[in-house]
């Protein structure tokens, strides 16, 4: 069998360490081999060897500077591993980015079907005052993020709890409304790099006394406050209630 297809075989088998030392051997015939040179960076990622993996990557971009994958992976590596040698971080956050350099995650990744659009029922939507670079850098595509509603904006977290980033004012006042009322969510990363988050929103319980009434309305005459009974209520909060929900949040 070619060696390639016996290395990308024994990834795709999990088998990591064959895949390793695979490659190695291509890349002694070949050192430019920038293929072989992806494989290697992410045979070494899953053996938990990030600064070979980082060191590979940027084999790659000195071969082929506009190499998509080796790019974007790199884009993650890098802040995972600033974060890892520079920052000092809680336990539960070392678990975290454990799992994203190695590959161990338990979350539960996206499927074919999962981004269906459904109008009124789902909402793609970017965040907005995002969290720390190694958070965002560890996020993928399809992977189950959580609504923290506060109260007068909705944060979006990691299933260990950890800030990502929250949403636009307009549809945080709405979906505290509809959650109040008695309306369920489920959102997933759509999209994750520095500086950009997207999330998926799906509604997947609606309370009988909002029949009738979309979760994301899709006419431009409907805004995301025209159904808004709690929080009509509701005096506006001061800027000091303000600025204290929202170093909570972070």
């Amino acid at each position: 069998m070619d060696p390639a297809l016996q290395a990308i075989d024994a990834a795709v088998s999990g088998r990591w360490s064959q895949a390793e030392e695979i490659n190695k051997q291509i890349l002694e015939e070949n050192p430019c081999d920038k293929e072989a040179l992806n494989r290697l960076a992410r045979a070494s990622l899953e053996l938990g060897k990030l600064s070979k993996a980082i060191s590979n990557y940027k084999k790659v971009l000195k071969i082929d500077p506009y190499n998509n994958i080796a790019q974007k992976a790199l884009q993650k590596l890098e802040a995972l591993e600033a974060n890892k040698e520079g920052i000092k971080v809680s336990e539960k956050k070392k678990g975290v980015l454990t799992r994203a350099i190695n590959g161990d995650r338990t979350t539960t990744l996206a499927t074919s079907n999962l981004f269906i659009e459904e109008p009124g029922r789902t909402k793609t939507t970017s965040l907005i005052h995002l969290g720390e670079n190694w958070v965002v850098s560890s996020l993928d595509s399809g992977e189950p993020v959580y609504l923290a509603p506060h109260a007068h904006r909705v944060s979006v977290e990691t299933d260990n709890g950890l800030y990502i980033g929250r949403l636009a004012d307009d549809l945080s006042r709405r979906i505290i409304s509809l959650i109040r009322e008695g309306n369920k969510y489920v959102c997933f990363v759509r999209s994750a790099s520095l500086g950009s988050v997207k999330i998926f929103l799906r509604e997947t319980f609606k309370a009988e006394k909002l029949q009738g009434i979309p979760s994301f309305p899709t006419t431009e005459k409907q805004s995301y406050s025209s159904y808004s009974p709690s929080i009509s209520s509701e005096n506006e909060s001061s800027d000091e209630s303000e600025s204290q929900e929202a170093s909570e949040e972070v």
